[in-house]
């Protein structure tokens, strides 16, 4: 496993020469040590790259990013040496819009498109309910965070550790909060995960990502709440690394064929129920 990748991303995988990179963004207050455990997961020849946000972890001291926008722009920059292979972004809660940013953006500057976009435990933007807890005082934003159940949350409970996540914690919320989505539709297809325990992310508000793709779209849910991915981990990445293998085989008979590779056109929002 190799660990080098600049400062946005922290890379995982033994190959030199991947068959595919798979781009997870993490969630408000996260960093990409939160996904150390997925490599395990993958098939060989399936490179991880984690996206490490200004202002944590190895960028610690950073600026935050100025807007969601902004953040976007720089990752996608960022992405550029990496898309001579094929793309799929994963991103959870605040990652998925920034995934969904970035897919946007690759394909606007550099004609990228990603094989596949997984979103989780996120409202499609245009159904997104509004808050500010970005502007709450500490005692309620800590509450809001402990209330979503990651399993670290309670390392807040510590002074010297609470002094270094509530501010990232904060910067994080704002760009969430002070976002204002394009509703541009994407190419790629869309995966669209959720817990069914999660109060702020309805099924119907997960589905409308459907809204926001020319491409396939499909909906998973899981059982647990805005952090069931800890809990399924396994679960969510057999269906993901199947959706990849099956990416890799379309690309595969597309080069073949010496064409561009079609994307899958446009249908209903297929569910794959709850597990």
């Amino acid at each position: 496993m190799t660990r080098t990748g600049g400062k946005w991303f922290q890379k995982h995988g033994t190959s030199a020469d991947p068959d595919l990179r798979l781009v997870c963004f993490p969630h408000a207050g996260g960093v990409p040590s939160f996904f150390n455990s997925w490599p395990r997961h993958l098939r060989s020849g399936m490179e991880l790259l984690a996206v490490c946000y200004p202002g944590r972890q190895a960028r610690f001291g950073e600026p935050y990013a100025e807007s969601l926008e902004d953040l976007a722009d720089q990752i996608a920059d960022a992405l550029r040496p990496y898309d001579d292979k094929p793309l799929a972004l994963f991103g959870h809660s605040m990652g998925a819009a920034v995934a969904y940013e970035v897919a946007l953006r690759l394909d606007e500057k550099y004609g990228v498109q990603p094989v596949r976009l997984f979103l989780s435990g996120q409202s499609a933007p245009h159904r997104a309910e509004r808050s500010n807890l970005h502007l709450e005082d500490d005692a309620t934003l800590i509450a809001e965070v402990k209330q979503l159940g990651l399993s670290t949350a309670d390392a807040m409970e510590h002074p010297e550790l609470l002094e270094i996540a509530l501010p990232t914690l904060r910067a994080d919320f704002r760009l969430v909060e002070t976002y204002d989505p394009p509703l541009t539709k994407i190419k790629s297809p869309i995966v669209a995960y959720v817990g069914d325990q999660d109060p702020d992310c309805p099924p119907d508000a997960v589905c409308a990502w459907s809204d926001l793709t020319t491409g396939t779209f499909e909906f998973r849910g899981f059982p647990g709440g805005h952090f069931y991915l800890e809990g399924y981990e396994f679960d969510l990445l057999l269906h993901i690394v199947g959706h990849l293998k099956d990416d890799l085989r379309l690309a595969g008979a597309v080069r073949a064929a010496g064409t561009r590779q079609p994307v899958p056109s446009a249908s209903a929002p297929r569910t794959g129920g709850t597990r």
